[in-house]
């Protein structure tokens, strides 16, 4: 089955940098877009970057500057490089892909990882 495996988290620095990744195996035949979610602590989750199949990107206004999402197309991984980190953006980060399976449009699903926990402390 498709899974999405993600890493990088940890404990950061206000100031500092820190890459999170998320890699897809299993059977895939495509990806589409893919994205970061984060839930912090009594907070509703919300999207954080995206990522089109094309390459296009979009950010949520408090991260824009700081962080940057790219993607490894040959490795199906995307990436997120968080810089300057705040102390606001502590929260667990949720990988997102939309990932086909095969031609037909119903193999095609919506698939998350298993959350990756982001400290930003001094």
């Amino acid at each position: 089955q498709v899974q999405l495996v993600e890493s990088g988290g940890g404990l950061v620095q206000p100031g500092g940098s820190l890459r999170l990744s998320c890699a897809a195996s299993g059977p895939v035949f495509a990806i589409y877009a893919m994205g970061w979610y984060r839930r912090a602590p009594g907070k509703q989750r919300e999207l954080v970057a995206t990522i089109t199949s094309g390459g296009d990107t979009a950010y949520i206004d408090s991260v824009k500057g700081r962080f940057t999402i790219s993607r490894d197309y040959g490795r199906n991984t995307v990436f997120l490089q968080m810089n300057s980190p705040k102390l606001e953006d502590t929260a667990v980060y949720y990988c997102n892909a939309v990932i086909s399976r095969g031609l037909s449009t119903t193999l095609r699903d919506n698939y998350w990882g298993q959350g990756t926990q982001v400290t930003v402390s001094s």
